[in-house]
């Protein structure tokens, strides 16, 4: 069967848009261009379809890479059939292909192994016959001197009929029915660990217990986490009893001496070899379905992150605030390009404040500062107060003309970048403080492009990250903020090679040859330069056209989403209105005009036709939200000022299964729990609320001990 009909069948997609989907990915394009360009040949599939297409398509040909070798190594063994060749061949199912391979699968030395090598295996078909009646009499037959007595001959009889049950496929189809629709997760306290302090944090699972299809993915991969520190002790089980007499159904004719020994078999069989296979089955399965969960939010809010609404071009102060070691002051301009920076003491213990007042007046006036974006970290609150006051004091002549916007800005994964290799390139004469506050600037007037310099999983936007698989959130991770900047667009003459190497097509060794020729040559001026960048050839000039912009081209359609294939298109279109292309993107009048259907051809469809006009009429639109100002209620500022029923303003900081975390300004996210969250029922979190949201909260339970703010939106408009 063709990977194109398997995958059809999986995802329900029509098997000619994945047929066509797959041709694509193998000719080497991206997703995004894909999704973006290549609409007829996919019948319009979107960006997440195509990744499912494509992830179930590596995990396929992974799993004809292990039909490959287990074909091999039953075949090397000489125990290859033709019907067991027919077998593997027509599976797809990873979990079905190694119960067919796991008689001929290589193991340790077994206790049934040695049995075998004592000679005892017809001994074990005749138990399992049934029909003997004096099964000790016929064990009398294989003692030797491996075998001393009847009772050791029945014993390794036995442990031969333990793992053809435990490697029986359809005994181990049974018993994955039962954990499938009875297991239960079992969760314990080592004794020894229970009243240390690091294991307050895991008290809720001491001693707890549910049924494994309802256990929820954050609370399955805290008590993993919880096992992994040794604090807890995790089992998953279904109903023994009611497994064993199912199994010995299957082997058990009927109560006689040889039925009796192959029911003791059965259950040993299921107790030491069965039910831990299935078992550690389950505890991965889990485990990956509890990782692609997390995985899926940890995306998700990235997404919702770097998708934050700008500033733009504005000049900015950057403050990373502090208290003993004062406040970082930087000043950018337009393009984020730092001109000055300096460290003010406003709050105690230096207390200077007259002088941070006088100094920051200076650099908001001679720097003609328009925003400023303050770090919502230690001395965050204090230090925006204290901006503020400082703003309203300027001379009236600044103030008036310079209308300064405060802003407050997360700082997560602002001291892993200043820290980092790309940081001390930027700033190679520049300490780490410098560079944070620069961050936290550039943040304001660009997330997008600020944060494609971090680690993701340093961004702190994640559930349970460090506990999931690393290598599948790194993929998810990478697709997320490839799909962002391509989303996006990017200026080809402002952009950082970090920035630069997620665009289609591109990567880090052309992102740098970018770089290096528009130093060298100066800013690009139409996109056909591109061609002229080292390495940078016809394929991959191809993927990342579309994406780049070039702001001022003489061209209009450079600084647009449509594609230079397309440019004919335009032009055609502009020629028989008579009138030229920045005519046609200006006049809606006479875009009105065109008919499509006019300019459909073989390569090119009404989808792409539609997606052009849409581009004519606002090109190169930034598809992010407009920026909005926030502040905290006055005089809450630690959780000791915290009442049970306050309602207050708050801003969305992470979002996860349970609910959603919200800064309401005391140094401390209440969770507002998923079942507070609406006055209707809510299962996904992220269809009620998005990451860096304004929202107004409901305070209902206060936990100073645990330092736990509970909150609540019901009844509440943000």
């Amino acid at each position: 069967m063709p990977f194109s009909r398997l995958i059809s069948e999986r995802l329900n997609i029509a098997e000619k848009n994945v047929a066509g989907t797959l041709a694509l990915l193998d000719e080497g394009c991206t997703i995004p261009f894909i999704a973006r360009y290549r609409k007829e040949r996919t019948g319009g599939l979107d960006e997440v379809q195509i990744a499912a297409i494509s992830d179930t398509y590596e995990r396929l040909k992974e799993v004809l890479k292990r039909k490959e070798t287990i074909v091999k190594t039953i075949s090397d063994q000489g125990k290859m059939t033709p019907e067991l060749q027919k077998r593997i061949e027509a599976t797809w199912d990873a979990t079905e292909l190694e119960d067919i391979y796991l008689p001929y699968r290589p193991k340790r030395r077994t206790r049934a192994q040695v049995a075998r090598e004592q000679g005892l295996e017809p001994l074990a078909e005749t138990l399992l016959l049934q029909r003997e009646r004096d099964p000790e009499n016929a064990a009398l037959a294989f003692v030797n001197d491996e075998v001393p007595d009847a009772e050791a001959a029945i014993k390794g009889a036995q442990d031969i009929i333990a793992e053809k049950v435990s490697e029986d496929e359809h005994s181990r189809q049974q018993v994955r029915g039962a954990f499938r629709r009875q297991a239960v997760i079992t969760s314990k306290v080592v004794k020894a660990k229970a009243d240390t302090d690091e294991a307050a944090k895991y008290s809720d699972y001491f001693d707890w217990q549910e049924p494994l299809k309802r256990c929820s993915s954050h609370r399955l991969l805290a008590m993993r986490r919880g096992e992994a520190e040794g604090i807890l002790r995790l089992s998953i089980s279904p109903d023994d009893d009611e497994c064993i007499e199912r199994l010995q159904r299957n082997f058990v004719y009927g109560h006689t001496p040889c039925g009796r020994l192959v029911a003791e078999a059965v259950e040993d069989g299921y107790r030491r070899l069965l039910k831990p296979s299935i078992e550690t089955e389950f505890t991965n399965l889990s485990k990956e379905q509890a990782d692609e969960e997390a995985i899926r939010v940890f995306a998700e809010n990235l997404r919702q992150l770097l998708l934050s609404a700008p500033l733009g071009q504005k000049r900015v102060m950057g403050i990373d605030p502090g208290f003993r070691t004062g406040c970082k002051v930087v000043c950018l301009d337009a393009q984020g390009n730092l001109l000055h920076h300096e460290a003010i003491f406003p709050h105690p213990p230096v207390n200077h404040r007259m002088q941070a007042t006088v100094h920051l007046q200076q650099m908001i006036s001679q720097y003609r500062i328009e925003a400023i974006a303050i770090g919502n970290g230690t001395a965050s609150r204090e230090t925006k107060a204290f901006v503020e006051d400082t703003v309203k004091a300027l001379p009236s002549t600044v103030r008036e003309g310079s209308g300064v916007r405060l802003f407050v800005v997360s700082e997560d994964g602002a001291s892993v970048y200043s820290a980092s290799k790309t940081a001390r390139e930027e700033f190679p004469d520049e300490d780490v403080t410098v560079r944070g506050a620069v961050s936290i600037g550039r943040r304001l007037m660009d997330p997008l492009a600020e944060l494609v310099k971090i680690d993701p999983k340093s961004i702190g936007v994640g559930q349970y990250q460090h506990d999931v698989d690393q290598a599948k959130l790194k993929h998810s991770l990478d697709q997320t903020v490839e799909s962002c900047v391509n989303l996006v667009g990017v200026n080809v003459n402002t952009a950082s090679q970090h920035l630069l190497q997620y665009v289609s097509g591109l990567g880090p060794a052309l992102a740098k040859n970018i770089v290096d020729y528009r130093s060298q040559n100066g800013p690009f001026t139409q996109r056909a330069q591109l061609k002229k960048v080292p390495r940078l050839g016809p394929a991959a000039f191809e993927q990342c056209a579309g994406f780049l912009r070039i702001p001022g081209a003489k061209n209009p359609l450079d600084n647009s989403a449509v594609h230079p294939e397309s440019y004919k298109i335009v032009e055609q279109m502009a020629s028989d209105l008579h009138c030229t292309v920045a005519d046609l993107i200006s006049n809606k009048a006479k875009r009105d005009a065109i008919d499509l259907k006019r300019y459909v051809t073989a390569e090119t469809g009404l989808p792409t036709l539609t997606d052009i006009m849409k581009e004519l009429e606002k090109p190169g639109r930034d598809p992010r939200e407009q920026i909005e100002e926030f502040e905290f209620a006055k005089g809450i500022e630690t959780v000791d000022d915290l009442e049970e029923g306050m309602e207050l303003p708050g801003i969305v900081t992470n979002i996860t299964n349970f609910g959603a975390f919200v800064d309401i300004g005391v140094h401390q996210d209440g969770l507002v729990h998923v079942s507070q969250l609406a006055d209707k029922y809510v299962k996904d979190p992220n269809s009620v609320v998005k990451l860096h949201q304004h929202v107004r909260v409901r305070v209902i339970q206060i936990d100073r001990r645990r330092g736990r703010i509970s909150l609540s939106m019901k009844g509440l408009s943000s």
